[in-house]
């Protein structure tokens, strides 16, 4: 039983160990690169995993993280395409990740699709699958949009954004948002949110950088962009424009997500219809002209993580098209 506790206790330890805002001594599962970069007169680094095949297909895709995530938690997925032919691009957007963290700087999803052209540029890709789950979902969308000759496909995997939060939530302003964020129970918000009210311990992985980051010395910093990155999403929404889409469209929902920013500051009657994934799902497909659906069943907001055989399948299948 002593074994047992004191297994437990530093299992907690390592998962809850210090990181600063760099992430300098958490490991990625791929070579880290760095691209510099300039942006509203700062000279910024944009960190990025590039994973070649052993045998080419000639085609690559790009993933795009979470609000809550960086490009470390796709190391399943990109173990799956590079050993389907896939060259794969990850990179940690501006503010997530290994990537620069500057306290003043404007988020928009159209400065973050141009930052990643950059990147595209740089590794002389010309066209690429696109692969975006939650927040990378509306900058996926974004970047579709802004680049529609450099886009093969668009997978969405439970992005959000499908609906137009600001109908139904009041505004909180950024000074709002860091102080929840100062608060915040990041464990808690991705069960009840993520994980439908369930966690497991395979899921303990996708807390490491958030809680590391909230006991390392970069917390206030860390909490200040997350609240800047929230009011982006806020109120940059694509809802409007995904009938403008042109790409070969693949949505991935997993069937029990309810994930909604601003829900918990809604009034009853608005938290009681955001955040419907099943709905949504639908009502995107069909506005994006051809877009097809995979809906999980028994998944929430990370079906990659929840239902692994499910996501794989439907995402090598979409891709193998184009």
């Amino acid at each position: 039983m002593r074994k047992l506790l004191l297994a437990t206790a530093l299992s907690a330890y390592v998962w809850a160990r210090p990181l600063d805002a760099r992430l300098t001594d958490y490991r990625y599962p791929y070579p880290v690169q760095i691209l510099p970069i300039k942006a509203q007169t700062q000279s910024l680094e944009m960190a990025y995993m590039d994973i070649r095949p052993r045998q080419p297909n000639g085609q690559t895709v790009v993933l795009f993280h979470g609000k809550n995530f960086s490009g470390a938690y796709w190391a399943k997925t990109i173990a799956l395409l590079q050993a389907n032919g896939y060259r794969v691009v990850v990179p940690d957007q501006i503010g997530f990740g290994k990537s620069s963290k500057p306290r003043f700087f404007h988020f928009t999803f159209q400065e973050m699709a141009r930052e990643t052209d950059l990147l595209l540029q740089h590794l002389k890709v010309n066209k690429t699958h696109l692969v975006g789950h939650s927040l990378g979902g509306m900058l996926a969308t974004r970047y579709a949009l802004m680049y529609p000759a450099k886009v093969s496909s668009l997978t969405l995997v439970n992005p959000i954004g499908l609906e137009d939060w600001k109908l139904w939530v009041p505004y909180h302003t950024v000074d709002q948002n860091y102080a929840a964020e100062k608060k915040s129970d990041i464990k808690n918000y991705m069960r009840e949110n993520y994980f439908h009210g369930e966690w497991k311990p395979e899921y303990d992985f996708l807390t490491e950088i958030p809680l590391g980051w909230k006991e390392g010395p970069d917390g206030d910093l860390i909490a200040w962009l997350s609240a800047l990155t929230s009011d982006m999403v806020f109120t940059q929404p694509v809802v409007y424009e995904f009938s403008q889409v042109r790409a070969h469209t693949l949505l991935i929902i997993g069937q029990k997500d309810t994930t909604a920013i601003g829900k918990a500051w809604a009034s009853p009657e608005a938290r009681a219809r955001l955040g419907h994934y099943p709905e949504l799902g639908r009502q995107i497909r069909d506005l994006i002209p051809g877009a097809e659906l995979v809906e999980i069943e028994g998944a929430g907001h990370l079906p990659q993580v929840e239902q692994w055989p499910q996501y794989s399948s439907a995402l090598l299948g979409f891709l193998k098209k184009y």
